[in-house]
Order: structure tokens, then sequence, then C-alpha cells
């Protein structure tokens, strides 16, 4: 019960969660078929009065508005939520409920003093979690987190402590806190009162670290990566609070605990299965870094075949052709483990496509950019014409070079805000600035489901000079183009930060995608979205633009 209330008492935040942020919806432009020259400029003029009624400062606050961090934060709680419960079914907690519950129960020698002890063991198991979260923002700070997701040092050495995580959940090692400090903790939970109860909740803390710390871990590794202060403390609140929720339940209705399945080997295949998990994630972050720093050599293909054979040894694992030495006899395929291992095979059989070439976009915020893929079967995808060539004066595209793994079949990217500008004065078209990253899901997933789609993609072939932003390209600028912001009071030393600078100074935003339509001066001509799904409102949001860029041509 407790737990439909709080999901249906917080259903718009969670909902929230799976918008994006700073998307200003066009969805009241009403577009109609232009026959005449005169029809057109008319129809021109009436589109840009609807699209620029708004100023320029409520455009910026409406953009400000639409990314509010507490749908960051729920995020991060649900996630530490989901990881508390799959802590909980691990070998080192499991056990451990009944006999703890029971503890309470015939300790406190009536029910009530029981349920109340039991609560004050789930917030002391709360205070604590959230207490390592706030000290890793403490010890990080807001601008150093909001600095790691895109940070090659940081994504490396995320790699190497999930690779270490799965492999010790897979049996190669135990991660253990000193013995010393399990045993001093017990002692003092001995004491009893509310001191001894909070020992208890410490020492479980510490004992079960081995199962617990690479959830843990991984928790606060993406939390850390989200940029938000209170992350890491928001993610472990969730972790604490289904960690600490079953001991206050069953203590309430102690006749619960004759419904838990028996400890068994199924505790063991839950941690193995979460060991597999934990490396596919961490070559999420190799290729991060791989993409930042231009090494080249973890392409598209590579991330998929080592994914595909992860998710194969993971099938083979729950069917019982896979063993490891701490796993126990499996007599028979129980129905829950048939299903989960149909699942697995059925999601590697949905991977193979992508070898060559298929967009898998179920998976488009994880995989490398399309652009690194070796070999495409169906080079052009059925529905991507090859880009036209632009008869302009510029013949060297700026910083082309560094973003070739990033380039879009069938469209004409600039790199360069003065380019991009002198080349919509030359083909009378409006720029389409892209604010993107090497690193941005996001990004990735508008590329292969909105992009990709024919009406969408033909606009951005057609009508539109497109600019590409990335605020994550680490290419140091020369030194004469090194600056100080003065929006920030940071040196401005990379192509990255110049973008990211631009961005944040003159639309007070640090998020990506962030798509923004300007004409030939570099006057917004529409207020500025973000991420939108929806083709046919993404649509609307380019021939608003491509109105207001007719009128405003038409004024000159």
């Amino acid at each position: 019960m407790v737990i439909l209330l709080f999901i249906c008492g917080h259903q718009p935040a969670v909902a929230a969660t799976l918008q994006t942020a700073d998307t200003v919806s066009t969805s009241g432009v009403d577009f109609t078929p232009i026959t005449t020259p005169a029809d057109s400029i008319a129809e021109a003029k009436k589109k840009a009065a609807q699209v620029t009624a708004a100023p320029a400062k409520a455009t910026v606050q409406k953009a400000k508005a639409a990314e509010e961090k507490p749908k960051t934060l729920w995020q991060i709680f649900l996630e530490g939520f989901l990881g508390g419960f799959a802590a909980l079914i691990m070998p080192c907690i499991y056990p451990m409920l009944p006999l703890t519950v029971s503890f309470f129960t015939k300790k406190a020698g009536s029910r009530s003093k029981a349920v109340f002890q039991s609560v004050l063991y789930g917030v002391s198991i709360i205070v604590i979690y959230v207490a390592l979260g706030l000290i890793i923002t403490l010890l990080f700070g807001s601008d150093a987190l909001n600095s790691l997701a895109t940070n090659g040092i940081f994504n490396l050495f995320f790699f190497l402590l999930l690779v270490v995580f799965g492999a010790s959940f897979l049996g190669a090692f135990e991660i253990t806190l000193p013995s010393s400090l399990g045993n001093k903790l017990d002692q003092n939970a001995d004491k009893g009162g509310f001191a001894g109860i909070f020992f208890m909740a410490a020492t479980l803390a510490v004992v079960s670290f081995s199962c617990t710390g690479p959830i843990i871990g991984t928790l606060l590794v993406d939390a850390a990566a989200k940029g938000e202060r209170l992350a890491p403390a928001l993610g472990m609140f969730g972790f604490s609070f289904a960690l600490a929720l079953p001991f206050t339940l069953f203590a309430l209705f102690p006749s619960l605990l004759k419904s838990l399945p028996k400890s068994g080997g199924w505790l063991n295949t839950v941690k193995v299965f979460l060991g597999f998990v934990e490396l596919a994630f961490a070559l999420k972050f190799l290729s991060n870094v791989d993409l930042a720093y231009h090494w080249n050599w973890f392409d598209r293909e590579i991330f998929l075949a080592l994914w595909i054979a992860i998710g194969l040894m993971l099938g083979l694992y729950l069917i019982g052709k896979i063993k490891f030495s701490h796993d126990s006899e499996l007599e028979h395929l129980t129905v829950p483990r048939t299903f989960i291992a149909i699942i697995v095979f059925a999601f590697v059989v949905y991977m193979i496509p992508g070898m060559w070439g298929a967009p898998l976009k179920t998976l488009s915020g994880f995989l490398p950019p399309m652009a690194t893929q070796d070999f495409v079967l169906n080079n052009d995808g059925g529905s991507a014409p090859a880009a036209a060539t632009q008869n302009v004066s510029i013949k060297n595209k700026k910083y082309e070079d560094l973003f070739v793994r990033g380039k879009h079949q069938g469209l004409n990217e600039w790199y360069d805000y003065e380019q991009a500008l002198q080349i919509s004065k030359e083909l009378h078209k409006p720029v389409l600035i892209d604010f993107t990253g090497w690193n941005c899901a996001n990004c990735r997933k508008m590329e292969l489901e909105v992009w990709s789609d024919t009406e969408v993609h033909k606009r951005l072939r057609d009508e539109f000079v497109l600019l590409e932003l990335y605020v994550d390209e680490k290419t140091p600028l020369p030194a004469a183009e090194q600056y100080v912001s003065s929006f920030s009071g940071k040196k401005v030393v990379s192509i990255g930060n110049k973008n990211s600078d631009y961005e944040a100074s003159k639309f007070n935003v640090n998020s990506q995608p962030y798509y923004v339509i300007v004409n030939s001066n570099g006057d917004v001509l529409v207020p500025p979205q973000g991420a939108n799904y929806n083709v046919a409102e993404y649509l609307k949001y380019l021939d608003s633009g491509i109105a207001a860029f007719k009128l405003s041509d038409s004024k000159k």
C-alpha cells in the first residue's frame, strides 16, 4: 500500500522525467499550402507574427522553466529506489530480512515497540546512506559534478570501476570493508536504545557492502554525472528507502514473512545477472572517452559485438549452459528464469542487424553515432539521399575533420558560427543551430528517431544551414582565440568551452540537444527548444522558423 500510494501520488513527477528539458511548443502555429509568391509572403508574415509575439526575455524564461531540476532529481530517486530493491534480493541482505525482523519482534516484547524499533532501524539506514550521498556532493561540489559527464579521466575511471564491480558480482572476488570496522559496529549495536539500533543499521551497511557496493557505486557514478547538486544524496535516499521499507513493513505484518521465497541459489543468480549488466554499462563510459578524445577505435559495431557477446553469455548462464564456481546445481528451469532468458536472447537477436547498420532506435542513447559504423549494408537507409552540393564561396569547412564521426548522411553540416552565417547569406536560408555533444544520449535519440523522418530530413537538407556546435569537444583553441568568459568568469580554452559558453551566455541554457533558428545576422527567429520526439511538432517548429526567415528576408 505504501509503495502504491507513493507511486500514484507522484505520477506527475515521474511523467515529467519522461519529457526532455528546454522544449517550447509551437503547436499553435498552423501552416496552409502556399500557392503564389504573394500568398507566400502574406503567409510568412502571419506565421512570423504568431511565433515572434513573445519577447526575447520571455523566450529565455520559458526555456529555463522547462528545464526544472526536479525532473532529473526524480529520475535519480527512482533509479536509486530500483537499485535498493535490487540490493534487497542480493545474498548478503535477503537472508537477513526475516532474522532482523524476528529479532526486533522478540526483543521488543510488544508489537507496538517492535514496530517503533523497526521504523527507527529503517530511518537509521536512510540516514547512513543519504549521508554518504551528501559527502560525495561536498567532496566534488556542483560545478565539478557537472563536468564529470564529459571528463575523459573520470569516464575512464568509471569504466574501470564498473568492470571491477562486474567482476566482483561474477565471483572473481568480493569487495569488503575492513572486518575490524564491522566488529566494532557490531559491539556498539549491543548497547541497546537508539544508539544501539543505529549501530545495527551501520553494521548492516558494512557487512552487506560486498553486495551493495557495486550498486551504490554505479548509482553514484550516474548521479554525479547528472551534474545536480543534490543528485547523489537523493539517489542514496531512494536506494536506502527501498532497502529500509521491507524491514518496517514486515515488522507491521510479521505473517508476511512466511510468503517470502526461501534463500537459495537464485540469490546468486541475481548477483551474476547484475554482474553482466555492470559490464555492459561500463562500455558506455569507454565509448564516451573514445568519442571525446578522438581515439577512433571503439566503433559502433565493436560496441554492439561486445554487447551481443555479453547478452549471449548471460542467456546461456540463465539456461544453465554456463556455470561459475560458486553456483549451485541447476536441476531444472523455473518459469521466471525461462521468461528472463527468452527476453535476453530476444534482445541479442534484436542487436545483431545493427552490425550491418540497422538503426536500433531503442538503443540510440547508448550506441556510438551511426557515422562510426565502418560497414552499412544499405548505405542510404532507404530514405536519406546524398547531401546536395552547396555552391558557396567557402570550400573548407572549419573543424570538419574533427567531427567526421558525428556526420549525418545526406546533410551538409557546418561547425563554425561565423562560417554558418556567411553561408546563410549566400544561400538565403536560416541557420539551425544544434547544440549537441559526443556524450549526449538525447542528441543521438533525436537524430535516429526524429531527424531520420523523411520530411524532417528533407527540411534539414533543403531549407536550413545546419550548424552543429559540440559543447564537449576537447580540441584546444589557438592561443589567440582563447578568452575569459564574461558570463562564467572561466577561461575558455577549447572548442567545446567556446560553444558551451555561447549557449549559456546567449540563451541561459546548458542542456543538449538545444535547437535555435537564426537569420544571417544571428537574430533568433522563433523560440528555441530542446529535444522533442514528436515528429509532427518538430516539423511545425522547423516550418515556423522557415516562415519567420522568409518574413525577415522579405523586409531587406
